[in-house]
């Protein structure tokens, strides 16, 4: 079930591409935004998010939030996200999301993975690796290392959005992530996995992810195709 914000997110984002709000128009403030869908400001600034992070709109400070003048103008380049942890499925809103395991197994961590998942070389650990869709194209291979001792994980589960899942039905509160963006060429996972050439580009991230009182819950590289694939960080100077 979608979180409220993005219910209101994917409303708010049909009205701009229906032309309700031209590019470069002021929109309703969030306080108006509040009354009308009838829920917090709190829950508005979470579906403003959501929409800035995809491109469609930006906030100025002190004059509110307006549609992007270049909207429908840029290309059509998946935007990976680098500044906030909510996963394939939320950074999607509105998509159809979907994903190929290729791996879930068990075992010990390395001596790096203990340390980055703050946990002992004794406390075993889940090996992830999957392929995530949006739309039917490829957008990332996953691998991602995880503490069993957080969550009891099937292949059900990763068909789905396992943020979703620790938050939803586990009551995990994530707080956050450390992320290095960094450039390399397609191993052979990337070829067995996305179906990339051996030795091309593609874009990585790596990540620890954290709850909100501080513990390391996951350890993951994601690989991105470098034909689709592009970051975007938006910078704002107060």
């Amino acid at each position: 079930m979608a979180y409220k914000y993005e219910t209101i997110a994917d409303s708010l984002r049909s009205d701009i591409k229906a032309g309700k709000y031209a590019p470069g128009e002021l929109m309703p403030d969030q306080n108006k935004l509040a009354k009308t869908f009838n829920t917090t400001r709190i829950t508005i600034h979470k579906a403003i998010q959501l929409l800035i992070i995809e491109g469609m709109v930006y906030s100025k400070r002190g004059a509110g939030t307006f549609v992007r003048k270049d909207f429908g103008l840029t290309d059509h380049r998946q935007e990976t996200r680098v500044d906030r942890p909510i996963g394939t499925t939320r950074t999607n809103a509105g998509k159809k999301v979907t994903s190929k395991v290729l791996e879930l197994q068990a075992r010990l961590p390395t001596t790096r993975e203990a340390e980055q998942l703050m946990i002992d070389e004794m406390d075993p650990v889940y090996v992830i690796r999957r392929v995530r869709y949006v739309e039917g194209q490829v957008w990332a291979y996953e691998h991602t290392i995880m503490p069993t001792s957080i969550v009891t994980l099937t292949k059900s589960v990763l068909m789905g959005s396992v943020y979703g899942y620790l938050e939803n039905e586990c009551g995990l509160s994530i707080a956050g992530s450390h992320r290095i963006v960094s450039a390399g060429k397609a191993t052979q996972d990337d070829v067995d996995g996305m179906g990339a050439k051996l030795g091309d580009p593609v874009l990585i991230i790596n990540q620890v992810s954290y709850t909100d009182d501080g513990q390391p819950f996951e350890v993951s590289e994601s690989h991105f195709p470098y034909a689709t694939s592009t970051v975007v960080a938006d910078i704002q100077v107060h």
